[in-house]
């Protein structure tokens, strides 16, 4: 090892340094002002989506809880009534509660889910400035109404809504 060859080095540094910092495209994005878009797969606040006709997807069944690793999600479940339905079958999640502090975004919630009611959506800005902020309730997660006469609840005609899952069309039909 001689003499020189620290200064070499020093100095070979510097050129890779001067060499990306003059010549190579910055990647810097301004934050507030401009988002960059996420990957198809990137999973960040969650969604419970709703029908079309406005009712909740959400049956109360607690799979996403007994799904979650983490043990972040809190599902009551209560039963519909034709003069109060908030989703189609008997029953319907009367609390449904996400720690957002124990998550930790591993999607098993979704896959348990036979109606696809909650999912991961593309949000990634989430910020607390207190614990109890941190848990999200059943109407911060709620996807918002198509229009205004789709509310839950609402009264519903007897007999009408017979099944929690939806019964798969045939396409020939």
């Amino acid at each position: 090892m001689g003499v020189f060859e620290p200064v070499i080095e020093l100095g070979r540094g510097l050129a890779e340094t001067l060499r990306s910092f003059l010549f190579e495209k910055t990647v810097t994005v301004q934050y507030p002002e401009e988002k960059r878009t996420v990957h198809p797969r990137f999973r960040g606040r969650h969604v419970l989506n709703r029908y079309e006709n406005g009712l909740e997807k959400c049956i109360g069944c607690s799979l996403c809880a007994a799904a979650c690793p983490s043990d972040a999600i809190f599902v009551e479940s209560s039963e519909n009534t034709d003069e109060k339905r908030f989703s189609p079958g008997e029953r319907y999640a009367s609390t449904y509660e996400i720690n957002m502090l124990r998550c930790i975004y591993c999607g098993f919630c979704e896959d348990a889910c036979p109606t696809e009611a909650i999912t991961l959506g593309d949000n990634y800005e989430l910020t607390f400035t207190d614990r109890r902020d941190a848990i999200y309730t059943k109407d911060s997660l709620l996807a918002p109404v198509p229009t205004a006469d789709m509310l839950t609840p609402r009264k519903v005609d007897a007999g009408v809504f017979t099944r929690s899952v939806p019964e798969m069309q045939n396409p020939s039909d």
